[in-house]
C-alpha cells in the first residue's frame, strides 16, 4: 500500500477552529463546525484501517475534482490492481431510518442531505472525468458509515452502503483480493493528483474583522487564555499544560497568517494579537521568533515577515 496522497486538516476548519476560540460562533455556524470535526475524526478512523492493507494499492485523501464546471469531492480512492474505489465516509452517530429514499433520525425525525445521491452524483463524474483521460477502468462507489455507535434501520440492500459492522470485513476484502500495480496505474494516480483542485468552492466560512475577534494566547490544549509565564515556558492555569514560549508565539503568528493572509506580519502586529502586554513581556522575543521562522524584509522600523 502506497498513500501517494495523505489526509490534513482542511484551511476551512483551521479557520473554523480559530474562530471557535475567539468569537461567539451563531448556532448554525457551531453546527457546522463541530460537523467538519466529526467528518475528519471519521476519515482519519478509515485511514488507519487502510494502513493495514498489504497488497499492492494506491491510497489517495480528500480530493477535489472539477469536470464540465461541476465540482465533486472524494474522501478517499484506493486504486488496485482490477478496481478504483470510491469511499465516501460518514461519521453519523446514533440511530437513523432510510424511508422512501430519504434518511430521517428516529428520535428527532429530522431529514438527512441523502449521501447516497451525493456518491452517485460523485460517481457519475468520475465516470465522466475518466472517459476525458482515455482510462478504462472498473469504479466501485461505496458508502462508509464509520461510526460504531450508528444504527441504519431500513437499509437498502441494493445500495452501496457498508455499516459499521462490515467496514472491517472490507478492509479484509481489499487486504485479501491480489493486487498488483503497472506503469498504467501510476499514471493514472498521477493525473488525478494534478486534476485536484486547491481551491474549494463548497468552503463555508463566516464572516470575521480583526476587532471582533479575542486577543491573546491560548491554551494547544484546552484552548484556555488562562497562560501564565513561568521561565521559558507558559503554563495553561486550567489544565496545567506546558509549552514553550518560542512555539506558542509561532502558533498563534501562523493563525494570524491563516486567518488574515493579505495582512503584514510585524513585531508589533503579533504583540498586539498575542495581547502581550496583558502578560507582561516585551517585543524582542517575539522578534527573535519571527526572524528565525520567517523571512524579514524592510528596513528596522518598517520590517515585516513573509513566510520562508
Amino acid at each position: 500500500m502506497v498513500v501517494l496522497k495523505r489526509r490534513f486538516v482542511s484551511k476551512e476548519l483551521m479557520v473554523m477552529r480559530a474562530l471557535h476560540v475567539r468569537t461567539v460562533l451563531t448556532e448554525k455556524e457551531t453546527f457546522h463546525y463541530l460537523n467538519l470535526e466529526r467528518g475528519l475524526e471519521g476519515e482519519i478512523q478509515f485511514d488507519l484501517l487502510v494502513e493495514g492493507i498489504g497488497e499492492e494499492v494506491y491510497v489517495l485523501n480528500d480530493l477535489l475534482f472539477e469536470v464540465n464546471n461541476s465540482y465533486f469531492q472524494i474522501d478517499s480512492i484506493i486504486i488496485s490492481q482490477a478496481t478504483v474505489h470510491l469511499f465516501d465516509i460518514k461519521n453519523y452517530q446514533g440511530d437513523c431510518y432510510y424511508e422512501l429514499d430519504k434518511l430521517y433520525g428516529v428520535s428527532s425525525k429530522r431529514e438527512y442531505k441523502n449521501p447516497i445521491d451525493q456518491l452517485k452524483r460523485s460517481t457519475t463524474l468520475f465516470g465522466q472525468l475518466l472517459q476525458n483521460l482515455g482510462a478504462n477502468f472498473l469504479v466501485n462507489p461505496l458508502l462508509i458509515f464509520i461510526n460504531p455507535e450508528f444504527t441504519l434501520y431500513q437499509a437498502p440492500m441494493n445500495q452501496p452502503i457498508i455499516l459499521p459492522t462490515q467496514v472491517h470485513r472490507l478492509i479484509n476484502d481489499l487486504n485479501s483480493t491480489p493486487s498488483k500495480l503497472n506503469d498504467g496505474h501510476k499514471m493514472l494516480a498521477q493525473k488525478l493528483l494534478s486534476l485536484h483542485q486547491t481551491k474549494n468552492p463548497f468552503e463555508r466560512i463566516p464572516e470575521y474583522s480583526y476587532d471582533q475577534l479575542q486577543k491573546g494566547i491560548y491554551c494547544r490544549k484546552c484552548k484556555s487564555f488562562m497562560l501564565e509565564v513561568n521561565g521559558y515556558s507558559f503554563v495553561c492555569r486550567h489544565c496545567q499544560e506546558k509549552e514553550k514560549v518560542d512555539s506558542a508565539i509561532l502558533r498563534m503568528t501562523k493563525e494570524f497568517e491563516l486567518l488574515f493572509p493579505n495582512d503584514k506580519i510585524s513585531t508589533n502586529g503579533i504583540y498586539d494579537w498575542c495581547d502581550w502586554g496583558k502578560i507582561g513581556c516585551n517585543k524582542v522575543t517575539i522578534s527573535r521568533v519571527l526572524k528565525k521562522n520567517y523571512q524579514s524584509i524592510g528596513t528596522k522600523t518598517g520590517t515585516y515577515y513573509h513566510s520562508i
